[in-house]
């Protein structure tokens, strides 16, 4: 009886380990399709040309304040 047991619980958990692990590296297999690949990057690069546009602006904006304030401090 125990024996039984045991084989049935170590068939079980063998079953389960090996279905999770299919549907793991489907998933993985999926995410590095090439076309997946591609998206990423596409993602990466709008991104990074954002934060870059941002940046441009907050530079401008603080170009103008310290102009302005040196303007102000020069005499006329």
């Amino acid at each position: 009886m125990r024996r039984g047991f045991w084989i049935a619980l170590g068939l079980g958990a063998g079953a389960t380990v090996a279905v999770l692990a299919s549907r793991w590296t489907k998933r993985q297999r999926e995410r590095l399709a090439p076309a997946n690949l591609g998206r990423q990057a596409g993602q990466t690069v709008k991104d990074a040309g954002s934060l870059m546009g941002e940046v441009a602006r907050e530079f401008r904006a603080g170009m103008a304040d310290r102009e302005a304030e040196i303007r102000s401090s020069l005499p006329e």
